[in-house]
């Protein structure tokens, strides 16, 4: 018998796979902001990094994780303060940075979603989140999928049966000036960057500046790029005067090491768009970004996604299938046949 998703989200979590993480715990990294980590579990998919900014009216969540132990960790630190959450802000719609959003409304229904309007693209008819969740729902139930797997998959589903969760109730389509929750920010749209519609914000108050997966670690991620305009956006965030910047994904950085990611992002889609063999695109990706990887284990995976992305790219002249638009990207298409889901999990596992 094939169980409807949200009964097999059920189902599963009755008899959970081992290896729970914990809820991640919030820190402050500058006054009234803080960080909620984000990770990559073995054999799961991520959770993005969650910050969290005390307005005067209640809390800004910006970005809600994948797993419901993520957003368990945003539901701890809003009781520990006593205060609502009366905004979600999400960067794009990847699931990794959007799913806990139902989990969130569930407790506070009166938090407002802020967000582009490119996740209508993502869930309706034929849209990147809608092909994942059709061919996921087409598979036939198999008895040896690890019970990791499987957890993805229902939570996957899951969301998509709440999908309405994932869009706007404050769309945003045009960089400027914002007062959320009482707390004044500058929001800026990145068109056809990481998605068709990332926002990053600007705090000028603490010269922090929140950029999603504008920068991930170990590498980018271009499942749903267009990097010529996400160079650009990297380009526009390097132009403020932040002093701290938190990526999608990996710690906190200083401008300096900001900067080190911005050159040898250029330098990875130079080398993309050259002769030179996969391989050694991915060692000078690592070399380019040595310094803001920890251990070996950070360094091979570094390498590992630098090479497969080349791979990704070259196929499909210079970006995703799902950019709109590739100009400026310097590679004639070298054929299709892109999956998907590549190495993130953006929406289900492979």
């Amino acid at each position: 018998m094939i169980l409807r998703p949200l009964a097999l989200l059920v189902a599963l979590l009755q008899t959970a796979a081992p290896g729970v993480p914990a809820p991640p715990a919030a820190r402050e990294i500058a006054p009234g902001t803080f960080l909620v980590p984000g990770a990559m579990p073995p054999d799961r998919g991520p959770d993005g990094n969650t910050v969290i900014l005390a307005g005067t009216t209640g809390l800004i969540v910006i970005d809600t994780g994948r797993h419901p132990w993520h957003s368990d960790g945003i539901l701890a630190f809003a009781k520990s303060r006593n205060q609502p959450v009366a905004a979600i802000l999400n960067t794009h719609w990847h699931l990794d940075h959007s799913s806990g959003n139902r989990r969130v409304k569930a407790v506070y229904p009166q938090a407002k979603v802020y967000t582009t309007t490119a996740v209508d693209r993502a869930i309706g008819p034929g849209g990147f989140l809608t092909r994942n969740a059709d061919a996921a729902r087409a598979r036939t139930p198999d008895a040896n999928t690890p019970a990791t797997v499987a957890e993805e998959a229902a939570l996957f589903l899951a969301t998509m049966d709440a999908s309405e969760t994932l869009r706007p109730d404050v769309p945003v389509e045009r960089s400027g000036a914002m007062t959320i929750a009482g707390r004044p920010l500058a929001v800026h749209v990145a068109t056809d960057a990481v998605t068709d519609g990332d926002l990053w914000l600007y705090d000028e108050a603490t010269r922090v500046a929140v950029i999603g997966d504008l920068v991930t670690l170990p590498a980018p991620f271009f499942e749903t790029a267009c990097p010529a305009r996400w160079q650009a956006a990297l380009d526009e965030v390097w132009a403020n005067p932040f002093t701290l910047a938190v990526p999608g994904h990996g710690a906190p950085m200083s401008r300096d090491a900001f900067d080190t990611y911005r050159k040898a992002f250029g330098n990875f889609r130079s080398c993309v768009g050259s002769d030179k063999l996969p391989a050694a695109c991915a060692e000078g990706w690592t070399t380019d970004v040595g310094s803001l990887l920890s251990s070996d284990a950070d360094r091979k995976q570094a390498t590992d996604y630098a090479a497969y992305y080349v791979g990704f790219l070259r196929k499909n002249g210079g970006a995703s299938a799902d950019c709109r638009s590739k100009q400026g990207s310097g590679i004639r298409d070298r054929g299709s046949g892109i999956r998907d889901q590549g190495q993130k999990g953006l929406g289900t596992r492979d």
